[in-house]
């Protein structure tokens, strides 16, 4: 315990030793909030390939998982909303596998592309590395409760023995708060490299995302426009790439809506641009799985000519 606490305040006060750099490492045009959600409202699938590509959110308690999808969807639809129940104890909140459609803004009208997040993954508390795995194969029945002491069985219930491409994972996000970076725990790390291991196993594409960068850092809290000015982030962003294989290219700082009334336009720049990248890379995984013998591992019945 005394090396953890040890531990926890070098890393601490590494990330607190951070003068601001005097040129954004990212350049982001803070006012293209209009241009990035043109975009997004006229995205589409190409036709014949699936009805929505499906982003499968992972990470441990509290890191922001529901709050992100709150936050898109209160993007996408203009105004602060609360379709995910979230936790305000830092403990798991999600118990269920569910699907989260995200509105258009109208009524009835979808964007094509979905979201789903599982329990978090502390220690023998959280989720087990077999349901996220049965979750990108799509094995999962939607409403599948979790159960942290034992995975789910072919012969139960919850499962679903025939996954369509439907069903099926396109891309995987792990969400990591800032502030629980430093103090990782070995038995969570090592949920999360089972889980990338099997996801590029399954030739699954995936990115990152850091939540909470406001707290974590008096500049960027100062100004959300300051995150790629900020040392304390990018070192963050550079130990989550070591831990997890993913390049910084994929990894995306931002901060979910959790206590404003309305939208900022900064903080929206953040979510869109990460939401973006998360659309692309898993549609070029789409296109590049649907003209090949193989989707998530499995091969195709031979062709009889």
């Amino acid at each position: 315990m005394l090396k953890f606490v040890e531990k926890f305040r070098d890393n601490s006060e590494t990330y607190k030793k951070s003068a601001p750099l005097k040129k954004d490492w990212i350049n982001i045009n803070w006012g293209a909030r209009e241009e990035e959600v043109k975009w997004l409202n006229s995205f589409s699938l190409e036709e014949g390939t699936k009805k929505h590509l499906r982003i499968l959110l992972y990470g441990p308690a509290g890191s922001g998982k529901s709050s992100f999808i709150n936050s898109v969807d209160s993007v996408c639809q203009n105004r602060i909303t609360y379709p995910a129940a979230v936790s305000s104890s830092g403990d798991t909140w999600t118990t269920m596998y569910k699907t989260h459609q995200i509105q258009k803004g109208i009524a009835r009208q979808y964007h094509p592309f979905v979201f789903n997040d599982v329990m978090g993954l502390e220690g023998i508390r959280g989720v087990r590395e077999e349901d996220i795995k049965h979750a990108m194969q799509g094995h999962l029945k939607e409403g599948y409760k979790f159960n942290a002491k034992s995975p789910l069985q072919p012969s139960d219930e919850g499962y679903n023995k025939n996954p369509d491409r439907n069903d099926m994972v396109d891309i995987l996000v792990c969400v990591v708060s800032a502030n629980a970076l430093p103090m990782m725990k070995d038995d969570t790390l090592n949920k999360m490299n089972v889980i990338t291991t099997a996801a590029r196993d399954y030739d699954i594409p995936q990115m990152a995302i850091l939540t909470n960068i406001d707290e974590t850092c008096p500049l960027v809290k100062k100004s959300i426009t300051n995150v790629y000015k900020s040392k304390r982030i990018r070192r963050m962003m550079e130990e989550l790439q070591s831990k997890l294989g993913i390049p910084l290219t994929n990894i995306f700082p931002l901060k979910n809506y959790h206590e404003e009334h309305d939208l900022n336009s900064d903080i929206d720049m953040l979510i869109l641009k990460a939401l973006r990248q998360i659309i692309q890379i898993a549609n070029d995984r789409l296109n590049k799985a649907e003209g090949s013998c193989f989707y998530l591992g499995k091969e195709c019945a031979p062709v009889v000519c």
